[in-house]
């Protein structure tokens, strides 16, 4: 039997699994031992990756003209035809600008390349985001702003060199748990190796640390300064390569200035002993490796807390070395592949930006369109275009691969805009979902085991994932829809792919000369020698698959200047902070089985086993307060929205706390929405929106109902007694 050497569809790891077929033609998984970032290991979600691939498949296109009607199948012909004439009609009537595309980091990277080339260059609008807005556009942010360019300096190498790994903002152990098996083995292993966990909640990655602090939501970036003020106080740092390869020191070192001990540990609410320890194992360690993911990301303050995390690095000289530097942890299979092919409002392919007129001028040139096709500003954002909505200004929407009705921020507003939506499309593998039912087409595409294409793990390692089932139905490739439509469009010659290598060998050609350069990889190239990480350029020698590849090992940065910038940025806390009508702070996050909205999971006997029910976590001194037990169902509210969840009373969460899981929509747990409280304050950078905080309070369900009742009671007795007081006095 053949074996298949492919990727797993899941988070941003990027993980190598084998896949064979057996007698009955059912596929079996399993890890890859030769893949250099996993080593053969794989969690729950990509063992079991092959039981959903069959499981309710949309199979052919449908259309309704109203939402309140029921679907009726369709041709491909017709729906296409369909699309391309509303297209055309938005485009006459109120322009480009009113046609938005979502996308997602489930696409593969030739997906991403021709729905940029589709929109940003045949169709004149950067109004394609996708969903690694939700999830990572903060550490672009503040990878650009830093070092001149996006793109992790690091490698999964540096978990097992590493003197200090400083987690942040990040649940590795349950989001990115191939990562934290590398990291958690080698730190047990070598008892000199400390591990620093900063979260509010006592997760299982932060019982493997040397040093927990549970801080303050909100209080990153306070922390980050206090450990700056200390190491500047105590001479910590390394004055050459500040001196050398750095700027704006000065002003950075007047900020942190302000960060005393004793005022970062009553706002973090942690102890000066604390705080001190962790700078202690900074500043004793040569290596330092910093992680991070959405804990940092989905922040108002997105960008300024990855930027003060890199303040540290720069400062004490900890980058482009073995086993050091900032290494942001992606979140989807892909969401680094999308960001080099342009994947983003504001971006180009090959790390190239729209507000930028060379580099607009460098792509029109590359796909041959007229001087100014491109428009010079930046497109919608996912939010965006959800105000868009609202306002009547997007008159076409493009939905593929993602499930924006669970994922979206403030959940009401998300769905009252898509009910106004005068025509949305929906591309998708599985049906139903909880956004099929805001659709007016739904166009079947296949999924990660039926399609042919690349994807970047967060270690920049390019690999080559080949279809090997046949697709479902009526289902086609994404950017064979995207092409379609690009053709039917009149753009015919823009399209010319016969199959998804011709696709990459065209985008890898516009990578040339930029950080991400791939013109030395193909299709045939990554099959042959394995999976890459770039930069990897054409006629360079021929490297290892598992040899790690480090940025700024020259220490020379991608700024003008090729030195890197340092920031500086006080505190300015959570958008919504808690007051005395909603005390709590509601914290959201994944668990270690389920995947982002269950889309597939959903459909995996195994992982609903595992995690069956939402809950919500309350601490025990709030929990006593509020008479809540074990189990109890509690209706969380925030100013936009409510759930409800059984209570898990666990001291792993910190006081004023509470955190649900953000996975389950109404599909799989009606009323059990986690983003139907959160709300859309984004990073003024990133505009990232700060999903991780906001405000709520707490009623136990039921108890409401009996104050209620009791109050009704009450009245109707006093009532009563009234009315027999009056008759005695008349009488």
């Amino acid at each position: 039997m053949e074996t298949i050497k492919t990727l797993c569809p899941y988070c941003g790891v990027g993980c190598g699994l084998e896949v064979v077929a057996d007698k009955k033609q059912n596929w079996k998984v399993r890890g890859d031992r030769n893949h250099p970032s996993s080593q053969g290991m794989v969690c729950i979600k990509g063992a079991t990756v092959a039981e959903s691939i069959r499981s309710d498949r949309l199979l052919y296109p449908m259309m309704r003209d109203t939402l309140d009607q029921p679907f009726r199948r369709a041709s491909w012909d017709e729906a296409l035809d369909a699309i391309v004439n509303r297209i055309q009609t938005v485009r006459s009537t109120s322009g480009p600008d009113a046609l938005c595309v979502y996308g997602s980091g489930q696409f593969a990277t030739e997906d991403y390349y021709i729905a940029q080339k589709l929109m940003k260059g045949c169709l004149g609008t950067n109004n394609f985001d996708a969903n690694s807005r939700l999830c990572m556009s903060s550490a672009v942010s503040g990878y650009v702003q830093s070092f001149g360019s996006d793109g992790p300096p690091c490698c999964y190498d540096d978990l097992e060199l590493t003197d200090c790994a400083f987690i942040i903002g990040s649940n590795t152990a349950e989001c990115h748990p191939i990562v934290f098996n590398r990291l958690a083995k080698y730190h047990k292993k070598n008892p000199n190796v400390k591990m620093i966990v900063v979260d509010p909640r006592r997760t299982p990655t932060a019982e493997a640390a040397d040093l927990h602090l549970a801080i303050k939501p909100g209080t990153d970036i306070d922390l980050l300064n206090g450990i700056a003020y200390l190491l500047l106080r105590r001479q910590a740092i390394d004055p050459e390569f500040i001196q050398e390869c750095t700027a704006n020191f000065s002003a950075f070192a007047e900020v942190i200035s302000s960060y005393t001990p004793e005022f970062v540990a009553s706002r973090c609410g942690i102890t000066v002993s604390e705080l001190e320890t962790a700078a202690n194992y900074w500043e004793q360690s040569q290596r330092v490796l910093s992680l991070w993911s959405m804990g940092i990301n989905q922040s108002s303050e997105g960008t300024a807390k990855v930027r003060s995390l890199i303040n540290l690095h720069l400062m004490t000289g900890q980058i482009g070395k073995p086993g050091c530097g900032p290494f942001s942890l992606t979140g989807q299979p892909n969401a680094m592949g999308g960001r080099e092919a342009g994947g983003l409002s504001h971006l180009l392919p090959g790390y190239r930006f729209v507000k930028n007129d060379e580099h607009r001028t460098q792509v029109e040139e590359f796909w041959g369109i007229a001087p100014g096709s491109i428009s010079p500003n930046p497109g919608r954002t996912a939010w965006d275009m959800i105000v868009g909505l609202e306002t009547g200004d997007v008159e076409l929407l493009w939905i593929a691969a993602t499930n924006p009705v669970v994922s979206m921020p403030d959940l009401e507003r998300t769905k009252a805009a898509l009910l106004r939506s005068p025509f949305t499309i929906y591309q998708e593998a599985y049906y139903p979902t909880e956004t099929s039912a805001y659709a007016h087409i739904l166009l079947p595409a296949t999924q990660w085991s039926e399609k042919t294409g690349v994807m970047t793990n967060s270690e920049r390692r390019v690999t080559f994932c080949p279809g090997f089932d046949t697709p479902s139905g009526e289902a086609r490739d994404d950017w064979s829809i995207f092409a379609e439509v690009g053709r039917r469009l009149g753009f015919a010659e823009h399209f010319a792919f016969e199959n998804s290598a011709e696709i990459f060998k065209e985008y890898a050609q516009l990578t040339r000369g930029q950080p991400c350069d791939m013109t030395g990889l193909s299709h045939e190239y990554i099959r042959q020698e394995g999976p890459q990480q770039w930069p990897c350029r054409e006629n360079e020698p021929v490297h290892p698959a598992n040899e790690a590849k480090r940025l700024y090992t020259d220490r020379r940065f991608h700024t003008p200047d090729a030195r890197a910038r340092f920031s500086a940025y006080h505190s300015r806390g959570l958008a919504e902070p808690p007051d005395p009508n909603y005390p709590f702070v509601l914290t959201t996050g994944r668990l270690y089985g389920h995947w982002h909205t269950m889309t597939r999971t959903g459909r995996t006997e195994k992982i609903n086993q595992l995690h069956p029910d939402p809950f919500l976590e309350i601490h025990p001194r709030d929990a006593a307060k509020l008479q809540i037990k074990e189990g109890d169902l509690l209706e969380v509210r925030s100013r936009r929205g409510k759930g409800q969840f059984p209570a898990k009373v666990t001291k792993a969460i910190a006081p004023g706390t509470l955190f649900v899981p953000m996975h389950w929509g109404s599909l799989w747990a009606e009323g059990a929405e986690a983003n139907a409280m959160t709300h859309s304050a984004s990073c003024p950078d990133s505009k990232q929106p700060e999903l991780k905080a906001c405000a709520v309070q707490l009623v136990l369900v039921g108890a409401e109902v009996a104050a209620e009742v009791a109050a009704e009671v009450a009245a109707e007795v006093g009532e009563f007694n009234w009315a027999k007081s009056t008759l005695a006095v008349t009488s």
